[in-house]
């Protein structure tokens, strides 16, 4: 067991922060109370407490944001360093990260979050809501929020509301039949909604089956990469972008991968996938194959590709299609970033002597390509069990190691 010492008025932010992860290391080795009773006040107090904390982890994902640390570190964005460091899912990642962005056009939201008189999910979603909103609408929503958060709707219920707000609509027109319920409708054949707004938008709702979202994803994912690092726009600002291009006549050059055995075209059982690992029913892969041409991926033993190229500066096609069936993602561990959307990469470099051979080769995408290049020291390359390389990002030189409760013998833990 430790002892935890800190003077709160005078303690730094770190000896705080330590303080804090020794107390809860200590609390998660403790039995749970027998009490109901207990259980339930304790509940609600450690609760209350998390969402104080996260008042002031919004503050630090903040900082990090704003002067891109996390790039520092081999992460693209702050949102990849919560998800592939952190271990966030994806949606409370981007949700932290929208509220620590919002939270300086909040200052009522800001100033109860951090008292303890208004929760994080409220917190979380009065942020969502005003994020595409400019600053005068924004402080009159969340004045208009709070006031439903006061009499005592639920967050769902906000959250609704704030979607209202945030596409600044009063109300819908008058619309056609409501559509059937989703769950009627079944998952064999594709369908779209579609209602008018007041401002002349229009709200899309509906369900692909697999064989059009491989042609969705075909199409608009090429088109919906962010366009840099200072690309503020969340996937479906992008994805709507991508989709106005193509309905635009703006691109034509789609592409759909559907990897499958051939027993499976010649009437197996055995599913196919798209390159990010998508499962297609063997039906509907043949279906597609019907209407698509078809190439054969020989591979040889243990999985390994075959030789299709030799001593050239850049991949061939043949080389980029193998590629793209073994890595769906980048091959930077915890990366998101799908493998159509990657640039091939000379795992020793080019520059360095290595030839642009198939066992020479991984995909990455163009922010750790070029972070690769320019911090080879905070790559560590090793290769899985089926044989594909797996590049593990390291610390910067001289970075502080990951904080515990402080080192024996500091004023903020020892043995006891």
């Amino acid at each position: 067991m430790q002892s935890v010492t800190v003077d709160l008025e005078v303690a730094s932010t770190m000896q705080l922060v330590n303080a804090l992860s020794a107390i809860a290391t200590e609390l998660a080795k403790r039995e749970v109370p027998e009490s109901p009773a207990a259980c339930l006040e304790l509940t609600e107090t450690l609760v209350a407490a998390f969402d104080m904390q996260e008042s002031a982890l919004a503050g630090f994902i903040g900082r990090v944001d704003a002067t891109g640390e996390q790039a520092r570190w081999g992460y693209p964005s702050a949102q990849a360093w919560l998800r592939s460091r952190l271990g966030m899912r994806d949606g409370r990642a981007k949700e932290r990260l929208t509220l620590a962005r919002q939270r300086h056009r909040l200052p009522r939201v800001s100033a109860a979050l951090a008292s303890g008189d208004l929760s994080y999910g409220y917190a979380a979603t009065v942020a969502d809501s005003v994020a595409r909103l400019d600053d005068t609408d924004c402080a009159e929503a969340e004045a208009t929020l709070l006031g439903f958060v006061d009499q005592g709707f639920s967050a769902g219920k906000v959250a609704a509301f704030g979607r209202r707000i945030r596409d600044l609509i009063a109300e819908r027109e008058g619309t056609e039949d409501a559509p059937v319920e989703d769950s009627r409708r079944g998952y064999d054949k594709s369908w779209l909604t579609t209602t008018r707004s007041l401002d002349g938008g229009r709200y899309v709702k509906g369900w692909l089956n697999p064989e059009d979202a491989a042609i969705w994803d075909g199409s608009l994912a090429p088109l919906a990469k962010p366009a840099g690092p200072d690309d503020r726009r969340d996937v479906a600002e992008r994805t709507a972008a991508a989709l106005s291009s193509v309905l635009s006549g703006g691109h034509k050059a789609s592409k759909v991968t559907v990897i499958c055995d051939l027993e499976t075209l010649t009437g197996g059982n055995a599913p196919a996938r798209l390159t990010d690992g998508t499962p297609i029913p063997a039906a509907q892969a043949r279906r597609i194959a019907l209407a698509a041409g078809v190439s054969p991926l020989l591979l040889g033993r243990g999985n390994t590709p075959l030789y299709l190229g030799y001593r050239e500066r850049f991949a061939s096609a043949a080389q980029r299609q193998v590629l793209e069936t073994l890595y769906p993602s980048c091959a930077v561990r915890g990366c998101e970033m799908p493998g159509t959307l990657c640039e091939v990469d000379h795992v020793r470099g080019w520059a360095l002597g290595s030839p642009t051979d198939i066992d020479q080769l991984a995909l990455t995408c163009g922010w750790h390509n070029r972070f690769k290049h320019a911090s080879p020291d905070q790559i560590q390359i090793t290769k899985d069990s089926d044989g594909r390389y797996v590049y593990r990002l390291l610390p910067p030189a001289g970075a502080r190691p990951a904080t515990g409760a402080g080192p024996p013998g500091s004023p903020l833990g020892s043995a006891a």
